[in-house]
């Protein structure tokens, strides 16, 4: 099958977050969701830019997505006829880096061909589960009173895994009050980078507390210091930030820096990225799971396609939308049932997208035609 991108919409609107959001390197409440449109026989496909509004988790932000979309990519592959949704960024192969804004344009394109062929993305990207088993991700609270009383709140929400923000001088009390007060709930920590190998003894301390994994301990472009930290810990370390593409899911194997890893699509650069990760990680015989990045719904559909892989066998940050959201941008939107959310079945990302609110509330727009 083949399609021809006839045009492209870029859009940019505020949604602000139900809570302030915390993590190590800073909070928001704030986002900037970037949404993507492409247009090819009659059909639209949807997919949103990932990237923050500052450089604190990537160095691609908000504003240099958009440059780099807006300059480079999208006057180059409107009016380009495409046989698979990977061919749509062949016109810009020689750009270097920007994968969250090169992921919204591919992922537009396998809900494009999804669609064209009346199937779900589920399905299109070899999906085998109409539900996933999905966590939840606390951010950094004032006191632990505070955290206890968030985890418990999603406990009785029926989350399977509750994923805990971490950072020196909130960690080891800090969870083994969690633990101690929730002791069969699966836990894992999340410290996005705020340690060094210096701190070993006080991340080995949290092996007595029965954790899931360790995400993201160290710096993001360390592979050897993950590799000596994982060697030291009987609890896995996830790699997240670092895992960029495939090559890397190779550097982190062989040196054993982790044992688990956070596949997200938007991050990586892609659903074809993502499927190549997930199948290195089934080789290797381990487990990877799907990431959040306070995304919209039309993000969120994403995610819960990939997630329906075989390989993601580990509850992913893919919460309901009321958890971040008084309101989604789409419909239905997506809600967590006894520890699990239903993948959709329609064609492509199976909701529809509001385009009425999303028009009215966007603080800017750039269109491009063939």
């Amino acid at each position: 099958m083949s399609l021809t991108i006839e045009r492209a919409v870029l859009r940019e609107m505020p949604l602000r977050l139900r809570e302030y959001f915390e993590i190590s390197s800073g909070g928001r409440q704030d986002r900037r969701i970037v949404l993507l449109t492409l247009h090819a026989d009659g059909l639209e496909g949807w997919s949103e830019c990932v990237a923050a509004e500052d450089p604190s988790y990537s160095s691609e932000t908000t504003d240099t997505a958009w440059h780099i979309l807006t300059e480079f990519i999208l006057p180059s592959i409107v009016g380009r006829s495409i046989d698979e949704p990977g061919d749509v960024l062949a016109p810009v192969a020689w750009i270097r880096g920007h994968r969250m804004a090169r992921a919204a344009v591919e992922m537009g394109a396998w809900d494009l061909f999804a669609k064209a062929e009346g199937v779900s993305l589920s399905s299109r990207i070899g999906g085998t589960r109409d539900r996933v088993p999905v966590g939840v991700s606390v951010g950094l609270k004032p006191d632990d009173d505070a955290l206890r009383t968030a985890v418990a709140s999603y406990v009785e929400e029926g989350y399977s895994r509750i994923k805990i923000k971490i950072k020196p001088g909130r960690d080891v009390e800090m969870l083994a009050g969690v633990r101690e007060a929730f002791p069969d709930v699966p836990i894992m920590a999340d410290a996005n980078s705020a340690y060094t190998l210096a701190d070993i003894d006080r991340l080995r301390a949290l092996d007595r507390l029965g954790l899931m994994m360790i995400e993201q301990p160290l710096r993001h472009d360390d592979f050897r210091d993950h590799a000596e930290l994982q060697a030291a810990l009987s609890t896995p370390i996830c790699l997240d930030e670092s895992i960029e593409s495939v090559e890397d899911t190779e550097l982190a194997l062989e040196l054993g820096a982790c044992r688990v890893i956070n596949v997200k699509p938007g991050r990586v650069g892609g659903l074809g990225e993502s499927l190549a990760i997930h199948a290195r990680m089934q080789r290797a015989g381990l487990p990877v799971w799907c990431g959040g990045m306070l995304e919209s719904g039309v993000g969120r559909a994403h995610n819960v396609a990939l997630a329906s892989l075989p390989g993601f066998s580990l509850p992913g940050d893919i919460s309901a939308s009321r958890r971040y959201w008084a309101e989604d941008v789409v419909d239905p939107e997506f809600v967590v049932r006894d520890g699990h959310m239903v993948v959709p079945t329609g064609p492509g990302i199976g909701v529809d997208v509001d385009l009425d609110r999303i028009v009215a509330t966007s603080v800017r727009t750039a269109e491009f035609t063939a």
